[in-house]
Parts: C-alpha cells; sequence; structure tokens
C-alpha cells in the first residue's frame, strides 16, 4: 500500500490542495507510525494521535486542544442556556461576549465567548463551568474528513444508477462546478470554495442516481474550519431547504451544540446519514455517526471485506463501498478514493430512494434492501448489511 493511499484511508487533514494548505499534510508521520501495511488497530490510534497534533501544532493562530484533549477553535467557547445574569457573571470574570450566533430554522442560540487574556481553552472552560453551573458550555470543536482522493489515472464516463428525487443535503467543503448542485451555501470564511473530498461525495451522490442535491460548505479557507457551529448552521440551512436526508463524512467528538442541531433536524424530519471515520476500531467513538437515530456506516473493500482503518461508533446500521473504486475530483477527473466517507453518501442516496417509496416504512425498506455480510444478522462490523453494493465505480 503506497502512502498516497494510507493517508488516504486515515482521513487526514488536508483532503485535498485547498484544505491542504489549510491543515497541512503529515503524510510522512503516517509513513513512520504504521509503515506501509497498517497492520495493527495500536498502529492506527497513533496515527489519530500525530495526526491531532500535528494539526495544532501547525495551526496554532486558529486551533488549540480543549478541556477533553480535542482540537477546537482557539480561545472561544460556546454558551447556550445563560440568561442576562449569568451571562454578567462570565463577562466580570473576564470573558468577553463575540457574538450571538443563532440558528432559527432549529431553534437554537448560541452566545461566542472569547476566552480571558492568557487563559488556555482548558482552564476557561473549567472557569466557566463553575460560574455556570447550569449552562451548557462547549469548545467550538473539529470535525475532520473521513476520506480523501488517491492518486491514480482517470476512469472512463458510466451512466448513473437509478434517478432519486428526494433532496439529499451534503455538509462538507464544497463540490466544484463539475458535481452540480441545486443549491449551494458556505457557513466559512472563505466559503463556498471547491475542493477534492467534497466534490468526491457528491459525484458518488450523482452517479447513485441523487438528482436534488443541496450542499453546504463548512470548510472554506478557514483554518478551524469545519467547526461544530458551522455544521450547526448548516443544519439549519438544510431545513430550510427541504432536505429530506442528509450526509455528513466528517467525525470529530461529541457536542452538545451539534447533538441538539442533530436532534432538531430529526424532529423535523430529516434522516442523518454520517461516516463512521477511518481511525480505526480502538479509536474513540466517532461523531455525529454515534448520536442517537443518526444512521451511523461504515466501508468495505471491493471484496466486501471491512477496511481495516475504518472507525467504530456507538452504534453501526450498515456498510457500503468505500474502496476499490473511483470518485471525481474537484477537476472532474475520476480517481481512486479510499474512506467511510465515500460510503456514506451511497447509503443516503439509498435512504432518499427508501423514503420516496416506502414513507414512514423506510427503515424496513432500507433493511431489506440490505445484503448480510458476516456472521448471521446485524453485527458490529457490517452493521445490518452491505447497501448499494452495485453503487461502486470502478471504470
Amino acid at each position: 500500500m503506497a502512502a498516497a493511499p494510507a493517508a488516504a484511508q486515515l482521513g487526514l487533514p488536508g483532503i485535498d490542495q485547498t484544505l491542504g494548505r489549510v491543515r497541512g499534510s503529515i503524510d510522512g508521520l503516517v509513513d513512520q507510525a504504521v509503515g506501509t501495511r497498517l497492520e495493527t488497530v495500536e498502529r492506527l490510534a497513533s496515527v489519530r494521535t500525530l495526526r491531532l497534533d500535528r494539526l495544532v501544532r501547525d495551526h496554532r493562530e486558529a486551533i488549540e486542544f480543549d478541556g477533553d484533549g480535542q482540537p477546537a477553535r482557539r480561545g472561544e467557547l460556546l454558551l447556550e442556556g445563560a440568561d442576562d445574569a449569568s451571562l454578567a457573571r462570565a463577562l466580570q470574570a473576564g470573558f468577553t461576549l463575540i457574538a450571538r450566533e443563532d440558528v432559527p430554522e432549529l431553534g437554537i442560540s448560541v452566545l461566542r465567548l472569547a476566552v480571558p487574556a492568557g487563559q488556555s481553552l482548558a482552564r476557561a472552560q473549567r472557569e466557566l463551568h463553575g460560574l455556570l453551573p447550569g449552562a451548557t458550555i462547549a469548545a467550538d470543536q473539529l470535525y475532520l474528513a473521513s476520506g480523501k482522493a488517491a492518486a491514480g489515472s482517470p476512469g472512463k464516463a458510466v451512466p448513473p444508477l437509478e434517478a432519486v428525487s428526494t433532496r439529499i443535503g451534503v455538509i462538507d467543503g464544497a463540490p466544484a462546478a463539475s458535481a452540480p448542485v441545486a443549491a449551494l451555501r458556505g457557513f466559512a470564511r472563505g466559503a463556498p470554495l471547491a475542493c477534492d473530498h467534497g466534490s468526491a461525495v457528491v459525484s458518488l451522490l450523482l452517479h447513485a442516481g441523487a438528482s436534488q442535491i443541496v450542499a453546504a460548505d463548512v470548510y472554506g479557507t478557514d483554518p478551524a474550519g469545519g467547526n461544530a457551529m458551522a455544521i450547526a448552521q448548516a443544519l439549519g440551512w438544510m431545513v430550510a431547504q427541504q432536505a429530506r436526508v442528509v450526509s455528513i463524512s466528517l467525525v470529530g467528538p461529541r457536542n452538545p451544540v451539534l447533538e441538539r442541531a442533530i436532534k432538531a433536524v430529526q424532529a423535523r424530519g430529516a434522516v442523518v446519514v454520517a461516516a463512521v471515520g477511518n481511525d480505526g476500531p480502538a479509536a474513540p467513538p466517532s461523531f455525529p455517526a454515534s448520536y442517537p437515530g443518526v444512521l451511523a456506516v461504515t466501508a468495505v473493500d471491493g471484496r466486501n471485506r471491512a477496511l481495516i482503518e475504518a472507525g467504530r461508533a456507538l452504534h453501526l446500521d450498515y456498510a457500503a463501498p468505500g474502496a476499490d473504486m473511483l470518485a471525481a475530483n474537484a477537476a472532474g477527473v475520476w480517481k481512486p478514493v479510499r474512506g467511510t466517507s465515500f460510503a456514506a453518501p451511497l447509503v443516503a442516496v439509498r435512504t432518499a430512494h427508501a423514503l420516496s417509496g416506502a414513507g414512514a416504512r423506510w427503515q424496513a425498506e432500507l433493511d431489506g434492501e440490505a445484503h448480510d455480510l458476516g456472521r448471521r444478522g446485524p453485527d458490529p462490523v457490517f452493521g445490518r448489511g452491505l447497501i448499494c453494493g452495485l453503487c461502486r465505480r470502478t471504470r
């Protein structure tokens, strides 16, 4: 396995040339940590640690670790559920109000606070929790793409599958014009800005039959893009755009602001489909895939074997193709991809198809389509089975 595909499997920051400039590449660190075969889950876990350390080290002006050891926007905290008196206590303690972030479609209002000068994010979190024990306090944690396009020769055009008219939303980097969408909006500085990862995800949706896609770019040129608040805002926009299915190929930690946004979207009738990530089975459970009701998706290779680097969630629903396949990059060239990122959009299309035909029974319809793999019945490796097994484009 060459170095570039190894990086792709691990879902490194730098998901294309644009985000690569923003986040930086650690392909060399991957080579040092796991060699050429990715032999053990322990090594996958060590690469995850190296990846996050390098991300923060390379972008200290924009990112730092929060109190849970997760990368987040530097010097800022998100505050929910605080009355005027609570906010006054925070301001008196040296916190500064930056802005009020409202997501009216989801009934969410969040105060963005700057931490006191000279304080680390972790220390500021502890202090604010002590000041406001009843409030919801979170860092604006980052969510990273769970797959990457690898180098390779272009593929030949093949016709897409059966058309699916149910509207599907994508939260990712922006797709290029070669992967057309019905609507596109940015939720980060410099967004929307076309990238390989977002283009690949949308190209797979289109190839699998999606005909109504709305896309939200939560990265742009922001070093701290892909944060919880940006994803929450994008989810609100998805509701306004009447997306019935939302595909998210990003992974990160549990976050109360994002969790509330996911619940609000689900309460409004949308189904969220999310990748489990590529940090291996020893990594912490990934979010948003692990939130209740989210369809958590893992990936298989061309022989329907689970990817060794596939991450985990608190539950697993389905597997879908995620390797030995092609997707289009921002230049419109179909190249090899690998990762759970590329399985999630395939499940999203089939979910949209089930919703359009089976209504309230969409879950049973989808389960009926799933091809059982591994041990008989649902299992922690393949979930309830393989979805869209024929959706893989190989030429």
